[in-house]
């Protein structure tokens, strides 16, 4: 029995190569053209982003406690790493089709002839017993277990790049909704001094009318501006509610049992942006890589669909014992054993094999325009992102002059008024357009560290390869 298992085990490890040559059918991966990245249409100014945790570029400790958090408790990466998981699986299943399977069984069985049928023998009743190890073995002589490996590996290496696309994804996201919020916080803060600057011009307008240097007109619009300033608060307050509960669901809080104190803090400008690294955005994109991965999977079935055009050659063998008597089952006149190779040539399969190389090549196709258009997307994410940081930063100086005037004026209307040249009116439309500056001025810096984030998650999150490998759980 030892022999025999062993002549069978070595047999299996014989490599494919000996039994005909290392033919593997089907097209070998090469990556397709793809669009080249033109020069840039805007340059940026020189710097250098951090590898990996690309958030920490931003210098915003709430902002690193709120995406460690996410890191760890967010449900979409949590299924994300599942996938991962589960495609390391499938691949390893693919790779046991290179080794024999080996299996052991035992039998125990209680028999008796008939009394009833013609030519019968004696009546009798038996007892057997049987132990027995079988091994079968498939020699991949025209690759398919190599294409079925091929496929699994880089389905499971798909999967962690694109885990690390959500990854990248999520903190973006996180980033975004944190940089919106501290927006709003600000935004909210400056309508409610609006309101305090409003309500005191109330005072100030009713105490004139008391003494008669102001009309009841002039307090009916004063009454109308603070209520309008109030409702523009209490709008902001609903706003911020919204992306608090958004940013809940990022970190895996429930909603109602998350709060996220004032974030008042000066909206800063963001990171410098780096200029002239284009040409390796396929490297650092981890879509994109995960488009090409999945490229390289569709492929490789081909070769598995050609492959069964061809014969599929298996060494089998078995090797036990069989008795009537349990005592008697080890003895070396028990033994039984068989040993050899089987082969199975499709000869007619109703069109099956064509239909199904047909498909691989077409879903090969698919895969193709899938990868180039990602392609083409990621040129488009980085050139907005590029144009957005510059275009922003200048509108956001100029809306910084806007401001300084607009207090400005509001100081010369105050003044005019209080000297009793102009009337309330004036004073008026002077804070309206100070607070309307002010305010949209908040927005554009929050719009600018949107943008910097989303033209560092097109570029991949980081200057290099390491940043995605880095990711993968």
């Amino acid at each position: 029995m030892k022999n025999t298992l062993l002549t069978i085990v070595s047999l299996a490890s014989i490599p494919a190569s000996l039994f005909g040559g290392a033919l593997t059918v089907g097209p070998d991966y090469a990556r397709p053209a793809v669009a080249e990245a033109p020069a840039w249409k805007a340059a940026a100014a020189p710097g250098s982003l951090a590898h990996g945790d690309w958030w920490t570029l931003f210098g915003d400790p709430e902002l690193d406690a709120l995406v460690a958090r996410a890191l760890v408790a967010n449900q979409g990466l949590r299924a994300a790493a599942a996938r991962v998981d589960q495609a390391r699986a499938a691949a390893g299943l693919a790779r046991s089709n290179y080794f024999p399977a080996v299996g052991a069984q035992a039998l125990v069985d209680r028999a008796r002839t008939s009394e009833t049928t013609d030519n019968r023998f004696p009546v009798t009743e038996s007892t057997g017993y049987r132990a027995w190890f079988d091994a079968s073995w498939e020699i991949d002589l025209f690759g398919r277990v190599r294409r079925q490996n091929e496929s699994a590996r880089a389905e499971a290496e798909a999967s962690a790049a694109d885990f690390a696309h959500v990854r990248l994804a999520l903190t973006a996201e996180v980033a975004s909704t944190t940089f919106t919020l501290r927006a709003l916080d600000r935004e909210h803060a400056l309508v409610v001094d609006g309101v305090g600057l409003r309500r005191k011009a109330l005072e100030l307008v009713t105490s004139r009318r008391d003494h008669g240097a102001a009309t009841d007109f002039d307090v009916a619009r004063a009454e109308t501006e603070l209520a309008s300033t109030e409702a523009e608060a209490a709008a902001l307050v609903n706003r911020r509610a919204a992306v608090q509960n958004a940013l809940a669901v990022l970190i895996g809080r429930a909603a109602p049992e998350f709060e996220i104190s004032n974030l008042r803090s000066e909206i800063s400008a963001p990171p410098a942006v780096p200029a002239g690294l284009p040409a390796e955005l396929l490297e650092r994109r981890p879509d994109v890589a995960a488009a090409e991965l999945a490229l390289a999977a569709a492929n490789a079935r081909i070769g598995v669909a050609k492959a069964a055009f061809f014969p599929a050659i298996s060494l089998t063998g078995t090797f036990g014992t069989a008795s009537g008597e349990i005592d008697q089952l080890f003895e070396s006149d028990s033994r039984i054993w068989s040993f050899g190779p089987s082969v199975r040539l499709p000869i007619f399969q109703g069109g099956r094999n064509r239909a199904n190389l047909e498909r691989s090549r077409a879903a090969y196709e698919e895969n193709v325009a899938l990868f180039r258009q990602r392609v083409l997307v990621a040129f488009r994410e980085v050139q907005d992102g590029l144009v957005a940081a510059q275009l922003l930063a200048g509108q956001a100086a100029a809306q910084d002059r806007a401001v300084a005037a607009a207090r400005r004026a509001g100081e010369l209307a105050q003044t005019r008024y209080d000297a009793g040249i102009v009337n309330y009116f004036e004073v008026i439309d002077a804070q309206r357009t100070v607070l309307a500056a002010e305010r949209a001025a908040t927005q554009l810096g929050a719009q600018r560290l949107v943008a910097s984030v989303g033209l560092v998650k097109a570029l991949g999150g980081g200057w290099s390869r390491p940043a995605l490998v880095a990711a993968t759980p």
